[in-house]
């Protein structure tokens, strides 16, 4: 796509005035991040996917704590029940869609729990892990690139369903957690930090790894390529929710989540 060649574009007029009209639209706070100056960052998606100093997100360590995997907005949180999670008032959508209809995968999560937090576009964009886990399978399933926010979200039936995304199963202490990166509007690629190129196709893909892929909680997990939503899900057990993970309440990665 055009998009994503500029955003790739090593030409300093180019990519430093799509860095510098992205900043004053969006009023990117680049104070937290390892590189301040923009035009410094060789492409414009070197700086979408911008590094943090060390120490910006402190990772919750006590036991058996999920911390948040993304910075941005909780859009919706809570139980599945019946395989149904909330996107929007009056509108939710299926664990197994998502999930890219594979039912095996849906049901490890019956009764379980999710959050979908909310990216926007002046957010830190690398996702990090919850929880110290191994990662089991991943799923990439082809779909729509809608935008994610608000609005969209309320008018668009099953919208994180129908959007491109990549699922991430993992097995941890807990039980099996998947993490899920929804693609939006312009380009959607997202990519893992054991992918040697962003994820993109045209039919679902079934991936297990053939070595072990272990990641500590607070480890970077992917990044996207502009975009979007990651959508946490939990198994069936008790959980309590933290007292600032409420919808609509803007959340930090590393931050604590629920206690299980």
């Amino acid at each position: 796509m055009l998009a994503g060649k500029f955003a790739n574009t090593k030409r300093a007029w180019i990519k430093n005035k799509l860095i510098d009209l992205f900043c004053r639209h969006y009023r990117v706070d680049l104070t937290e991040a390892a590189i301040q100056n923009p035009h410094d960052y060789e492409t414009f998606n070197l700086f979408f996917t911008r590094a943090l100093k060390p120490g910006a997100r402190p990772i919750v360590t006590d036991a058996n704590t999920i911390a948040s995997p993304a910075d941005g907005v909780l859009a919706a949180l809570g139980t599945i029940h019946q395989q149904q999670l909330i996107q929007a008032k009056n509108r939710h959508f299926d664990a197994t869609t998502l999930l890219g209809g594979q039912a095996d995968l849906g049901a490890l999560f019956q009764n379980g729990h999710y959050a979908t937090i909310y990216l926007a576009p002046h957010n830190y964009h690398r996702v990090h892990m919850p929880v110290t886990g191994k990662l089991r399978q991943s799923v990439f399933i082809p779909g729509k690139l809608f935008s994610v926010n608000h609005m969209t979200s309320q008018l668009i039936p099953s919208l994180y369903a129908r959007n491109e995304r990549l699922a991430l199963i993992f097995d941890t202490d807990i039980g099996p957690v998947a993490v899920i990166l929804v693609g939006a509007l312009i380009v959607g690629s997202m990519q893992t930090i054991w992918m040697t190129q962003p994820k993109r196709s045209q039919q679902l893909e079934i991936d297990t790894p053939t070595t072990d892929i272990c990641l500590e909680k607070g480890a970077e997990l992917g990044r996207f390529l502009l975009g979007s939503t990651v959508i946490l899900l939990l198994p069936s057990r008790p959980i309590s929710w933290s007292k600032a993970a409420s919808p609509d309440a803007s959340i930090q990665t590393g931050q604590l989540l629920c206690t299980c």
